[in-house]
């Protein structure tokens, strides 16, 4: 195990009706005028944002509602969030929704106390140095945003996506509700789920040794996610189920699995080359990119691949081959992304092979000729990835 740092420290309110508390928290957290960042109209819908709006005036809150996040949230509405901020004199921002809204919401936060482009973050050109906070009330369990310093933007111009992180746009408070996910369409919920699994994945795929202790935490929390995903297939209003997703969702990606081991994130990358491309949900670009990562990973740590077959999917060893058994794990893998209804090739998402050169092409802008920590992606690599996704 390597040497860490851990830290994290959003406060998390947790269980039913603790929408109610939001009001209380802003002030705990010193919110005079705040930005209510959101995205459709599910939440006005639904109820929720009124009864927010209800709960901000009764502690005499001032707020401002900007609605518009959508799905890769993208920089056309970051840059109108941030004059917003700037004018409007903003201290605090509230991300009513999922990860689109909250990694809009962290961007804006980080903007608003920036001179310069908030997409000098994103390039690497820049370092956040401040931000507004940032405080959540989650509605979709998936990216982990509620819980994590990361930010992953689009830029329009050119339809870039790239991620920025700092402790500075971690959330100050996060409320998580799984009652606010009963009503959630079943695809949004499949694509939640593998998108929770894959940031396990992102850390389980490590060539750190002697890490027993996360990787076991990595597999328990993997079957979990399985059980849990299976249970809101069948009943999208067991309780139970869908707060197992919604707190497996917050610990996959807040850090703790990662601690003490080199993480991946090369499969994240080639995902965001195909929802930049396709406007793909993130969840389901996923789904398809990992069974075809592991294929082409596979020979870096067969026995790595050959745990998670057996601890997570569930792959009787018998008399098979190490590879074998391996090759099981991912076509299990890829059953369960069908069974919950999401796409496991090109052709399922509307890529296309004949775009594989253009997709490389921008997935190396920027980018040294390799990246990634477990095998490490060249441009060759990356077309065979892909190659790969279109069987």
């Amino acid at each position: 195990m390597r040497n860490f740092t851990f830290y994290s420290p959003t406060e998390f309110v947790f269980g039913r009706k603790t929408e109610e508390q939001v009001g209380i928290l802003l002030k705990k957290y010193g919110a005079s005028k705040v930005l209510i960042h959101f995205g459709g109209g599910s939440i006005i819908k639904s109820g929720l944002l009124p009864r927010i709006e209800t709960l901000l005036k009764t502690e005499n809150i001032k707020y401002i509602l900007f609605g518009g996040a959508q799905p890769n949230p993208r920089s056309g509405l970051v840059y109108q969030g941030i004059k917003l901020c700037k004018r409007e004199n903003i201290d605090f921002i509230l991300a009513v929704g999922g990860g689109s809204a909250i990694d809009s919401a962290k961007a804006i936060a980080a903007g608003a106390k920036y001179d310069g482009d908030f997409w000098d973050f994103f390039d690497g050109t820049a370092i956040i140095k401040a931000a507004i906070k940032i405080g959540v009330v989650l509605t979709l369990p998936a990216s982990g945003s509620e819980g994590s310093h990361r930010s992953v933007i689009t830029k329009e111009e050119g339809m870039l996506k790239r991620g920025a992180g700092n402790e500075f746009i971690r959330p100050v408070f996060s409320i998580i509700n799984p009652e606010l996910t009963f009503t959630l369409p079943a695809y949004q919920t499949a694509a939640g789920i593998v998108d929770m699994m894959s940031h396990i994945f992102e850390r389980y795929l490590t060539k750190t040794p002697n890490v027993d202790l996360t990787d076991r935490l990595c597999e328990a929390t993997l079957v979990s996610i399985i059980e849990a995903g299976r249970k809101v297939m069948d009943d999208p209003y067991d309780y139970e189920a869908r707060a197992t997703l919604c707190w497996s969702g917050t610990i996959a990606h807040n850090g703790i699995l990662g601690v003490g081991r080199v993480e991946d994130w090369a499969t994240h990358q080639l995902e965001h080359e195909l929802s930049a491309r396709y406007d793909v949900t993130h969840g389901a670009g996923l789904a398809v990119m990992f069974p075809a990562y592991m294929k082409y990973a596979l020979d870096t740590d067969i026995k790595r691949f050959q745990r998670l077959a057996i601890n997570v999917w569930g792959v009787e060893s018998g008399s098979l081959t190490p590879t074998e058994i391996a090759l099981n794990g991912i076509s299990a893998m890829k059953t369960f992304f069908k069974k919950i209804g999401m796409p496991t090739s090109f052709s399922e998402i509307g890529a296309l092979e004949k775009d594989i050169d253009f997709l490389v092409n921008k997935l190396f802008q920027g980018k040294s000729n390799n990246f990634g920590a477990f095998k490490p992606l060249t441009p060759e690599g990356a077309r065979m990835v892909y190659r790969i996704a279109c069987e």
